[in-house]
């Protein structure tokens, strides 16, 4: 070896422990943190079949449409959905290891992470977006023969949403102070939304948060009417929800987390179009053709944006939700090429 060369190769190696340096500081500094150096190699992935938890509502249309077209399978994964309540619901079956990916609100996977809820498997790791609000998605309907008309008759009524302390709730109280509404004389009843239409016309609850498709059968088949939309105003765009695994699933099963990432990015792309979700609402939601075709979409995003998700972090401050600082980068597993 030439003196030449072997100067070359001291360089080399000296950069890329220089690198390696870097990037382990960055783990530990508050950085995104980069899928393992093998995610993307060849061979099959750790885990073919995987349970999903994921709720029968529109901000999963990607799940489905990874399925119909076959995304997953041609990563090597076999999906398991498991019908879930919402994001916190979800939580214990990530930590108990009965689910291995779900999907759940930004706020369920926040509060659980700052009280250390799934420390014994390393953490909440968030790995892709799901859903993004855009009018008229995210809406407090009432009884067409209610006397509640405005969010200012909402004052001291109950209200339904599908969890406690999630996304729902911290949308509603942002958007119900911005109309001057005192939150604390609101109340919040738990329940699934598919039971939220009857409970607003059997008078179980004044008025209910809806997602589609339940809004739009909630008007169609009830007449009920819309008094609040909780993603405009303060909660404008704001991140909805998005897709979670434990810290110790994304280490044992590097490829597997992997997979799931670039089948989840073409099902999140192609939901965007209305022709090819609307069929697929027919039949994981259970909604007629007519109702599909009217509901109103949020956005799907394809990337997981840090910024865009400390945004949540400091509602959830502001109304008493997290009761301590919580760094969004490192919950963060970018897809590889990020």
């Amino acid at each position: 070896m030439t003196r030449r060369v072997r100067r070359m190769a001291i360089r080399g190696i000296a950069l890329a422990t220089l690198l390696a340096t870097v990037a382990s500081c960055g783990a530990l500094g508050g950085k995104e943190q980069a899928p393992p150096a093998d995610a993307n190699s060849s061979g099959p992935v750790e885990k073919a079949k995987i349970s999903l938890g994921v709720l029968p509502i529109l901000d999963v249309a990607s799940v489905h449409v990874a399925i119909k077209k076959g995304y997953f399978k041609a990563e090597g994964l076999e999906v398991d959905l498991k019908v879930i309540q919402g994001g916190a619901a979800a939580i214990p079956g990530l930590v108990s290891k009965e689910l291995d990916f779900t999907f759940g609100n930004w706020v369920s996977f926040f509060a659980a992470q700052s009280k250390d809820a799934a420390k014994a498997v390393e953490g909440i790791k968030l790995i892709s977006d799901g859903y993004q609000a855009k009018p008229d998605m995210f809406l407090i309907l009432a009884a067409g023969d209610s006397a509640i008309k405005s969010p200012a008759d909402l004052a001291g009524k109950t209200i339904a949403i599908n969890t406690f302390k999630n996304i729902a709730e911290l949308t509603a109280k942002a958007t119900l102070e911005a109309a001057n509404v005192d939150v604390n004389s609101v109340k919040f009843k738990e329940m699934p939304f598919p039971d939220m239409q009857a409970a607003v016309q059997n008078k179980t609850v004044d008025a209910a948060f809806m997602v589609e498709p339940f809004i739009t059968r909630a008007q169609r088949a009830a007449g009920q009417i819309k008094v609040l939309d909780a993603a405009a105003g303060p909660t404008d765009n704001i991140p909805i929800a998005g897709y979670a695994t434990t810290g110790a699933f994304a280490k044992e099963n590097p490829k597997t987390v992997a997979a799931f990432q670039r089948a989840m990015a073409k099902g999140q792309a192609d939901a965007a179009d209305r022709p090819t979700v609307e069929p697929l609402l027919v039949e994981y939601a259970k909604v007629d053709k007519e109702t599909a075709g009217l509901v109103h979409f949020g956005a799907f995003p394809t990337t997981l944006d840090a910024t865009r998700l400390q945004r949540v972090v400091q509602l959830m401050q502001r109304y008493g939700m997290l009761d301590k600082e919580l760094d969004v980068k490192p919950m963060l597993i970018q897809p590889s090429g990020s």
